[in-house]
């Protein structure tokens, strides 16, 4: 009906909503969906809970458990791997999306967007981990923010400040970045 008013259709999709049980499922639902809808926009958010709020509380009591940082990048991965028919514009947007280059016109941009993905997915762990934490702390915007020398060094102080203070618990120091981000 909206589409037949001449209204464009603007559809938000949270990375992680499906936690770290049921992301594959949460990742080919929507594509479905999405798929159906062919809306004009696909804008993509990441998963940041507040403190007090519900899904807060299903953590502490272990009915949810977020996903890694690398596992919601293979669900938006397999997101855009499922999307099928779809001309929308996609874009993740907002400061507490990972990877802001991830943004183009469906179909024809899809490889160019899986890639991103790939390129994010295949970096060395070491990478990896540097990259996500200078996004997370506002060091980077974009993976090729890691070209820049001095800010990668920089960031990767901090990250084994980070590694040695809170061994394994990376994830959950990124969850706490994100959520003062949304």
């Amino acid at each position: 009906m909206a589409r037949q008013a001449g209204m464009e259709i603007s559809e938000f999709i949270i990375l992680g909503l499906g936690g770290r049980e049921r992301w594959q499922e949460h990742a080919t639902e929507t594509a479905r969906v999405l798929n159906q809808i062919n809306p004009d926009f696909i804008r993509v958010l990441t998963i940041g809970v507040k403190q007090g709020s519900g899904l807060e509380k299903q953590m502490r009591t272990g009915k949810f458990e977020l996903q890694t940082e690398k596992n919601l990048i293979e669900e938006q991965r397999l997101l855009i791997e499922s999307l099928d028919g779809v001309t929308s514009y996609y874009v993740n947007h907002h400061g507490v999306d990972l990877l802001m280059e991830a943004r183009g016109q469906l179909p024809e941009d899809k490889p160019k967007l899986l890639a991103i993905m790939d390129r994010y997915l295949g970096l060395p762990e070491e990478e990896r981990l540097n990259y996500t934490l200078g996004k997370r702390l506002g060091y980077y915007r974009h993976m090729d923010d890691m070209q820049d020398e001095k800010r990668k060094m920089f960031v990767q102080g901090k990250l084994r400040e980070i590694l040695d203070a809170y061994p394994g618990q990376f994830d959950e120091i990124c969850h706490q970045l994100r959520a003062q981000v949304v």
